[in-house]
């Protein structure tokens, strides 16, 4: 719930999913601050963001004021208070959480919400698809994994992509620094690692919360899960981004088999 899609109701229902498979868009179009003249490579993003709010508001809200805060979704929460932040979410009410709210409750919150989805952000069917390329290396690796996320529907590619860049930017902030007058900012400790130990189980899950083997995992399963999101979140920039040799090709297939999709895109843009 509480989402916001743009809706692509005018386009039949074979033209809508064959959008939705491509995931075409420029979303630097939408952007007033892009670079004129500067090559960027297209987005696999829809054409429009699909995020359900409640987690674009928990990375907002960590990435404001908890970046910082030591061992963030690893501290205990107010169960009490993350029940009812959960409730508002789910009655559909647009709620800001601002700096009264903790940080640990707002975490706690974010890994409810991803744990408790009917179908987990990468569905269940690639699972295994998923899990395979922990045995796989280098360059072959990262290229099945981004085939892999082009076949996730939009909604799940967006969340995914906002929630692997949010986890990137609290890794950044694992290690202490130095402010500009020398002072210590103490580092959060969440590193890529213990991150993807925390998130893995609760993105990638096999069985449906409440089945007979719910929550039974091998090591060699919960191992690969680990370190499949080890390799989303270090090379989320380039996993979400398409070629402009691939973008040609598919055009070229789309203007012989679905020249009304080309429209669309050429209206949108």
């Amino acid at each position: 719930g509480a989402m916001s899609v743009d809706s692509i109701t005018d386009l039949s229902d074979n033209t809508s999913k064959l959008l939705e498979a491509l995931q075409l868009s420029h979303p630097h179009e939408l952007d007033p601050r892009r670079s004129l003249g500067k090559t960027k490579m297209l987005s696999l993003n829809p054409i429009t963001q699909q995020v359900p709010r409640i987690v674009e508001r928990c990375c907002q809200h960590i990435e404001t004021h908890g970046l910082q805060t030591v061992g963030i979704f690893r501290v205990g929460s107010s169960k009490k208070r993350v029940q009812q932040l959960r409730e508002e979410f789910d009655q559909g009410l647009d709620i800001f959480l601002d700096e009264h709210q903790s940080v640990h409750d707002v975490a706690a919150l974010l890994k409810e919400f991803l744990r408790d989805m009917p179908d987990p952000l990468i569905p269940r069917e690639l699972y295994a698809a998923f899990l395979h390329t922990a045995s796989m290396e280098g360059r072959a690796q990262l290229t099945v994994l981004q085939l892999l996320l082009f076949l996730l529907p939009p909604c799940h590619s967006d969340t995914l992509h906002r929630l692997l860049r949010f986890l990137g930017e609290v890794a950044r902030h694992a290690e202490g620094s130095h402010g500009p007058e020398g002072q210590q900012i103490p580092g959060n400790k969440m590193t890529v690692s213990n991150l993807a130990t925390i998130f893995g189980p609760n993105i990638l899950q096999n069985e449906k919360p409440g089945e007979k083997d719910a929550g039974a995992m091998s090591f060699e399963d919960s191992a690969a899960i680990i370190l499949v999101l080890q390799r989303l979140i270090e090379h989320c920039q380039t996993l979400f981004m398409v070629s402009p040799e691939m973008q040609r090709d598919i055009l070229r297939r789309l203007f012989q088999t679905d020249p009304d999709v080309i429209d669309y895109l050429l209206r949108r843009k």
